[in-house]
């Protein structure tokens, strides 16, 4: 691995040039972000996922979304149609991304999702249309400079600090390590439960925040299995055998590391990130699940890439299988919690429209 990315080094050199002149017009003013009269939250990182994003928006709209009109704005990766669009509970991933068809079928009417690549455009639909709207979420938003959220949460994995790590194609950092510094809140994902002070401060010591800057810890939380949409399979009555986890994300390293702790035998295969699954990436699953000799398995996903299955037309692959996805959410650590969701909120209530 460290030869490759000697190897690969020039070519991030050269990507690194692009991206801080891109950065220098921004700073410069020569490009320029626009900021609305609206509370916007802005939430991304500077790796190329992997750093818990889509667990961390639902945090904040189950933290918002009881007192406050809340719209999530993503561009919608992945999606085959163009221009903005909302999501409600008939989109699928083809419509509007995994993600944001992810947030519409969790919170149904308590938010509005829309997807939009000139996020401007967006912003300007939302607040035309929804004059209730009290906060907009910005999905992945770190890179996108041409809108200026009010508040700049970073996440970064806990496993792969962006301080530690490199620029594409070396590492898998996809914007300047100095770019953090437009964060207002740093948000430390996928910690162990228990978190020490020590842990704390090593963690702050490599991050270096600026004096503006707050740093948060977050881990993640994994619930109980839920069957795929519309299938007709009870729950495991006891402890699991076997597990056969197949995904299409960034990291699944940690959902791994959990379930190894949950059976005796862990069985991954791993797609890349946002994965649309054909024939005969199903007919491997089922081939292989089909040949463990074990009567206590299940099949395992995530619920990100339930989105890319449920209205998949090689779905029925898996018909009459055990297959289940865990849920996850996101908990921050002992006083975090308070202290975070007190100044997200100040800064709401401070900037809302309707106050």
């Amino acid at each position: 691995m460290e030869f490759l990315r000697i190897i690969l080094f020039p070519f991030a050199i050269a990507y690194g040039i692009a991206v801080r002149i891109r950065n220098w017009f921004f700073d410069s003013g020569i490009f320029k972000e626009k900021e609305f009269p609206i509370p916007i939250i802005g939430v991304g990182n500077l790796s190329v996922g992997g750093t818990g994003k889509t667990p961390f928006v639902e945090y904040l709209v189950n933290m918002l979304s009881d007192n406050y009109r809340v719209a999530i704005l993503s561009r919608g990766y992945g999606r085959s149609t163009s221009g903005f669009r909302l999501a409600d509970q008939f989109s699928d991933h083809e419509d509007v991304g995994d993600e944001p068809m992810q947030y519409s079928r969790k919170f149904g009417n308590r938010i509005i999702v829309a997807v939009d690549a000139n996020r401007r455009n967006g912003i300007r639909y939302l607040m035309a249309n929804y004059k209730h709207l009290d906060v907009i979420l910005l999905d992945d938003s770190f890179q996108h400079r041409y809108v200026k959220p009010g508040i700049n949460i970073l996440l970064t994995d806990y496993h792969n600090l962006y301080m530690e790590d490199y620029l594409l194609p070396s590492g898998r950092l996809r914007d300047c390590v100095s770019s953090a510094k437009r964060a207002d809140i740093i948000v430390v994902t996928k910690t162990y439960k228990v978190l020490s002070a020590i842990t704390r401060r090593r963690v702050d010591a490599i991050l270096k925040p600026k004096e503006h800057q707050i740093i948060y810890y977050s881990f993640l939380k994994y619930g109980d299995l839920v069957p795929l949409p519309g299938a007709n399979i009870e729950l495991p009555k006891k402890n699991t055998n076997t597990i056969l986890m197949f995904c299409g994300i960034a990291n699944p390293e940690p959902l791994k590391d959990y379930l190894r702790d949950q059976c005796s035998e862990l069985i991954s295969f791993e797609f890349p990130d946002h994965h649309i699954y054909k024939k005969k990436d199903l007919q491997k699953i089922r081939k292989k699940f089909e040949e463990l000799f074990t009567r206590s398995k299940i099949i395992l996903t995530t619920e990100k890439d339930v989105m890319r299955l449920i209205k998949s037309p090689y779905l029925s692959e898996l018909k009459n299988l055990p297959v289940f996805y865990i849920p996850i959410e996101v908990k921050l650590h002992g006083t975090d919690e308070p202290e975070f969701e007190q100044q997200i909120i100040e800064y709401v209530e401070k900037n809302r429209r309707n106050g």
